[in-house]
């Protein structure tokens, strides 16, 4: 189920990438310099920044090059409870 206010996977890929765009420019890297840090193909960074379309695994390199893997740390990291019973059931196991 999606709530109104809750974003699309094209709204949150579109989101991330356009951060991404925003580190590498920070630290004065090129697309093609990015892209060879990360060890991933110029075609890809770049379908990446304008279609916002890349492999996981890439993406995790790019993180590498620009210094954010910690970043996928927190993903999933902590459960979201809808109700206090489910904390408390959470509690349980």
């Amino acid at each position: 189920m999606i709530w109104l206010e809750q974003k699309t996977a094209p709204q949150i890929a579109q989101e991330i990438a356009q951060r991404v765009q925003k580190r590498r420019k920070e630290r004065h890297f090129t697309q093609s310099e990015l892209a060879l840090r990360a060890g991933v193909s110029f075609a890809s960074y770049k379908r990446f920044e304008q279609k916002h379309e890349i492999a996981f695994d890439s993406l995790i390199k790019i993180a590498i090059a620009l210094d954010m893997e910690k970043d996928f740390d927190s993903l999933f990291a902590t459960p979201q409870f809808s109700s206090i019973e489910e904390l408390i059931a959470s509690e349980k196991n």
